[in-house]
């Protein structure tokens, strides 16, 4: 649980840290085809959360904000949903790694940077490290609520 009592950048990053670890904790006890199965008319699957979380940590921590000159983690082929599809190739070991790997390298980089830094997106839109982080929470945040659901559907298993 996140110190209730922290400074800002604390707040901030435990926040976002507890909102990972939640997403990691809808896959307990589940493997196989039940991570991947999509369960939404738009094919969303739990893997498929994790393998998007990921992609966009590494795009905005690591590229937009970190100036990191790397590919995207998932290339889509022009396809704009392509990172919420697990192929036939991609395990769960391999996306949760990926996930894992990219939350710590975002760690260091916003351990190392200002609150009030200010980088610019590759849309021309200028945003400091907070906009960011309070971004990353709202996102996991948002896609833990689809986890809870998807979970819900595969077994019944609520909360965490």
């Amino acid at each position: 649980m996140p110190d209730r009592l922290a400074d800002e950048r604390g707040s901030l990053t435990q926040q976002l840290d507890f909102h990972r670890a939640t997403l990691l904790r809808k896959l307990e006890g589940l493997e196989g085809e039940s991570l991947r199965r999509p369960m939404t008319a738009s094919g969303l699957s739990l893997l498929g959360l994790v393998k998007h979380l990921a992609e966009t940590e590494h795009g905005w921590f690591l590229k937009i904000y970190g100036g990191l000159p790397e590919p995207d983690l998932f290339p889509g082929d022009g396809d704009p949903d392509a990172e919420f599809r697990v192929g036939p190739d991609e395990t769960a070991d391999a996306l949760v790694g990926h996930y894992l790997r990219t939350c710590e390298r975002a760690r260091a980089v916003v351990a190392a940077g200002g609150l009030d830094d200010v980088v610019t997106t590759p849309w021309g839109a200028e945003v400091n490290l907070r906009a960011i982080l309070v971004h990353m929470i709202q996102e996991t945040a948002r896609h833990n609520g689809h986890a809870d659901i998807i979970r819900e559907a595969i077994d019944g298993t609520t909360g965490h």
